[in-house]
């Protein structure tokens, strides 16, 4: 983590963190009997469809945790594995990133006033669901 903001940039996209493990966990669907493999899902549809709604272009950073560290990055998507704790490691996103837009995309209480607090906006698990 940088200890100074990065100056904006005026061409730099919209920084979409989505938190893996609090969208997977938003439907009640079987994803605990496969959590990397939920995961995947969750990558494959937000590098397919990306994120409607959101002006392009956009760069999503998928935050992975626990079972499902190790899920790769494909076209699209950057997916980071969390070394300890997901919510950790995007509000560390949020801080390295500072100057420029960013979106949270989580339904996490605590995790929504972390970011919020750093300057990000955030939506809940719907933006990518629906």
């Amino acid at each position: 983590m940088t200890d100074a903001p990065r100056s904006p940039d005026a061409d730099d996209p919209l920084l979409v963190i989505v938190d893996g493990a609090n969208v997977v966990g938003s439907r009640p669907d079987g994803w605990w009997r496969d959590r990397r493999g939920a995961a995947e899902c969750l990558r494959d549809r937000l590098a397919g469809a990306g994120l409607p709604g959101l002006p392009t272009p956009v760069e999503i950073v998928l935050v992975v945790e626990g079972a499902a560290r190790g899920v790769e990055s494909v076209p699209g998507v950057r997916v980071e594995s969390a070394p300890g704790s997901g919510d950790d490691r995007i509000v560390e996103l949020a801080a390295e990133h500072r100057g420029r837009p960013r979106l949270v995309i989580t339904a996490d209480r605590e995790l929504r006033r972390r970011v919020t607090g750093l300057g990000a906006e955030v939506a809940g698990p719907r933006t990518v669901l629906d």
